[in-house]
């Protein structure tokens, strides 16, 4: 069984609610530093992981704006990004015929294999602990979590 946040980091918090608060952020590091570790070996970091997942959802090319509007990790550095994916060979880019500013990006087969090549892998090594969530209990701090940005 893990330790409570209070142990973890020995604190005494001042009510729930602040427990609550440094709890999610303790989570959401703990879970990044294992999503880090899952993809090291694909070569590719966890924003470079969601520009493809965003890329492959679209089914077709989208603005550098609208891959931004979409990043769960709203990094300023999405022409880095892509740039590094392009290297790689993961995603194509192309420039707007009208506005040479608007920069689209779309998803290679290579990045495509390579996403299909990460869904089938054990995702117990950083999933693993979402066996012991319902999809109840999944859903319901999804919920509260979405609430809190109201």
């Amino acid at each position: 069984m893990a330790m409570r946040i209070d142990e973890e980091v020995n604190n005494k918090f001042v009510n729930e609610k602040q427990r609550f608060i440094a709890n999610l952020v303790y989570t959401s590091n703990w879970f990044q530093n294992n999503v880090v570790i899952f993809l090291k070996p694909y070569g590719i970091s966890f924003q470079q992981f969601n520009v493809l997942r965003i890329l492959r959802g679209a089914g077709d090319w989208l603005s550098m704006n609208t891959i931004k509007e979409r990043m769960i990790d709203k990094t300023p550095n999405t022409t880095r990004l892509s740039d590094k994916l392009l290297d790689k060979g993961f995603v194509e880019r192309e420039r707007s015929a009208e506005d040479r500013r608007i920069v689209y990006l779309r998803i290679s087969d290579k990045g495509q294999a390579l996403l299909k090549e990460i869904d089938e892998a054990d995702h117990d090594c950083y999933l693993g602990f979402m066996k012991s969530m319902t999809d109840e209990e999944a859903k319901t701090v999804s919920d509260i979590l979405d609430r809190m940005r109201e």
